[in-house]
């Protein structure tokens, strides 16, 4: 099946963000400026903050929900549903795993390479398949089981290579394992707001972008809220601020005006997640979900790929069969294994272009939320 433009700029738009995403908070991390009081040039760890502002960048997809439903009002375009009332509380319970999840995860980022970050953050189909057999009554196929089992030896694996690599002054071993649980914490917080958003959200048909962007503003409102008591809150050496405090959100300003390319990065944050969200959101509409996993895991190569050109992290041949090992553990527990045999199936019976391609477009799409 040809891809038109729109759907090519889609994926690519997808693909480029969400590398980005992790990218410039890495980025952001490797910085060192001096803070407030003329405390000594110290690297830019504040975590917290950084999650304020990605909080920002899905807030923002309610600006894009709104466009788009005026455009839709404008044209009598059907491809926005008209919205069922709900309550945005709804929201709140979700968006508060978010909030927890997401603040883990920048944690761990300052103590461990952006690869193993995006790697590990496949730990999240474990969790989503337990919880939904627990909580939602589902019955997951063989090959989910068979996808959980290959994504808990991929997370082995690159484990291992973590265990196994050169550590610098920065990412000392005992970090990197703290940052590594920390990330497996997070995602299975993720796990708990899928299932949330599955039985209490999504059966009021909410577009997801509006719901991304509700639970943004939940996300960036509590959060920002929480900088002023985490100012005060001692933290010790799991602090990276001089003042050694949970976050110090004033010395993060410092840094910034004394270091202008941490803007920049904190900027590319905060768009690149409001983009990726458009575009995952737009790529399953378009596409298939199965598209959107497979991006999703390109993603992850992009990532690796580029924090090795720029000296980020130390190649580790593990972390190839690690990835491979979460590629396949990603592709069974969605699916992906079925189009494929259809494919092969299809060329021993030697059909025309025609007929193979009206059957590719006969497809179910699946839900955004079924996507992760």
């Amino acid at each position: 099946m040809a891809w038109t433009k729109y759907q090519l700029f889609l994926a690519g738009l997808m693909l480029v963000t969400g590398s980005i995403n992790t990218l410039s908070a890495k980025w952001a991390d490797n910085f060192k400026a001096e803070g407030c009081g003329g405390s000594k040039e110290h690297s830019f760890q504040h975590p917290f903050l950084q999650a304020v502002g990605m909080f920002l960048g899905e807030f923002s997809c309610l600006a894009a929900f709104y466009l788009l439903q005026c455009r839709a009002t404008r044209q009598s375009d059907s491809s926005i549903e008209p919205q069922q009332s709900f309550s945005a509380l709804l929201f709140l319970p979700p968006a508060l795993c978010d909030m927890t999840g997401t603040s883990l995860m920048y944690v761990a980022l300052n103590m461990t390479s952006a690869s193993s970050f995006q790697m590990l953050r496949g730990a999240v189909i474990i969790f989503t398949g337990l919880f939904s057999v627990a909580f939602l009554g589902r019955r997951l196929a063989p090959s989910q089981w068979v996808g959980i089992l290959a994504t808990i030896a991929g997370l082995v694996v690159v484990g291992l290579a973590d265990l196994l690599s050169k550590h610098d002054s920065q990412h000392k071993l005992s970090d990197v394992i703290t940052g590594d649980l920390l990330i497996i914490m997070a995602q299975i917080i993720v796990a708990i707001q899928m299932v949330l958003e599955e039985k209490f959200v999504y059966k009021h048909n909410v577009h997801p972008l509006r719901a991304v962007g509700i639970e943004g503003f939940f996300g960036f409102v509590i959060l920002s809220l929480l900088l002023v008591p985490m100012y005060y809150i001692p933290a010790g050496s799991f602090s990276g601020n001089p003042r050694g405090m949970l976050e110090d959100a004033l010395d993060a300003f410092c840094q910034v005006g004394r270091q202008p390319l941490i803007a920049l990065a904190l900027l590319g944050n905060i768009s690149s997640i409001a983009f990726f969200n458009f575009a995952g959101i737009s790529v399953t509409k378009e596409l298939s979900a199965t598209t959107r996993m497979v991006l999703d895991s390109l993603r992850t190569v992009v990532i690796w790929a580029l924090s090795l050109a720029l000296g980020w992290e130390v190649f580790h041949p593990l972390q190839i069969l690690g990835f491979l090992i979460l590629l396949m553990g990603t592709a069974l527990y969605n699916g992906l294994h079925h189009p494929l045999l259809a494919c092969l199936s299809r060329g021993w019976h030697r059909p025309t272009q025609e007929g193979e391609q009206e059957r590719l477009l006969g497809d179910n799409r699946t839900p955004i939320n079924d996507a992760s």
